[in-house]
């Protein structure tokens, strides 16, 4: 029976897992306030996907379970964002499963690698594509949120005006889907031989490495 060792990085990873349904949960309720508390469950599991990293390189928890989890854990996160931004008319779907697909992709032969005992490494350029997701993912929802809540929306409903317009949500929405699909496809370029040696079990003594 095949079983994941619950040290405390994985069962932090497995709680942002078990968090997304509650965050869609929250999100799409009628109550405004409910979706405010998703905004809260999702900043709770985004500080978790930082400190489970934390905790597992302190105290020497790196396992292969956490290696595969832990990404997998966030794309499940940022997608559900992502998707749900489709229902409430936030972002076009071509827009989001090119996101979805590339991310998940990405991640699996991250983590087969890991598992068959290759690195598959990302580059700089990746952490701005995950910076731009993260920005959008808050600034829609904070969006969101202000829109559906009277209250708010007469507060602060002029600043999104400006910030949050559909045409600069669109433009960021675009640029974010450029910017995954670039670095999906220099990430298949630049590890080419590694994933040819993952898949084919041949090895020709040399690592690639995107830089």
């Amino acid at each position: 029976m095949l079983t994941i060792p619950i040290s405390p990085p994985n069962q932090l990873t497995l709680l942002r897992i078990a968090l997304t349904p509650v965050f869609l949960y929250y999100l799409f309720s009628a109550d405004p306030v409910h979706k405010q508390i998703a905004l809260g469950i999702f900043v709770l599991a985004a500080i978790t996907d930082w400190y489970d990293g934390y905790v597992a390189r302190r105290w020497g928890f790196i396992t292969r379970w956490g290696k595969f989890l832990d990404p997998l854990a966030d794309k499940i996160l940022t997608s559900a964002a992502f998707i749900s931004f489709i229902y409430i008319g936030y972002a076009e779907a071509w827009m989001v499963w090119v996101i979805v697909v590339r991310d998940f992709l990405m991640t699996f032969l991250r983590a087969y690698g890991e598992w068959k005992g290759k690195s598959i490494n990302t580059s700089g350029f990746a952490k701005t594509k995950t910076f731009f997701q993260l920005v959008v993912i808050y600034l829609f929802l904070l969006e969101y949120i202000v829109r559906t809540d009277s209250n708010l929306n007469i507060q602060f409903g002029w600043l999104f005006d400006i910030v949050a317009s559909p045409m600069i949500m669109f433009v960021l929405m675009f640029i974010t889907t450029i910017l995954t699909a670039i670095t999906g496809i220099l990430y298949l370029i630049y590890n080419k031989k590694i994933i040819f040696e993952i898949f084919t079990n041949q090895s020709d003594g040399t690592a690639t490495e995107q830089h």
